[in-house]
């Protein structure tokens, strides 16, 4: 159980740090190119997090 918890913390302090570095310097992915799409990640991260909690409660 625990791990299923910090691999949900992990994942979102990962992604929280990619926001935070696309503010600062776009990284220049495919769909990332300018700062202000930064909101793709959030989207990104609900999705991502919401997955693992659904096979978190799955399994």
């Amino acid at each position: 159980m625990l791990i299923k918890s910090g691999m949900s913390k992990l994942l979102a302090l990962v992604i929280a740090a990619m926001m935070v570095i696309q503010l600062i310097k776009p990284l220049g992915w495919p769909g990332l190119k300018r700062r202000s799409d930064f909101w793709k990640l959030a989207v990104l991260a609900m999705a991502a997090i919401s997955i693992t909690a659904a096979l978190g409660h799955w399994t």
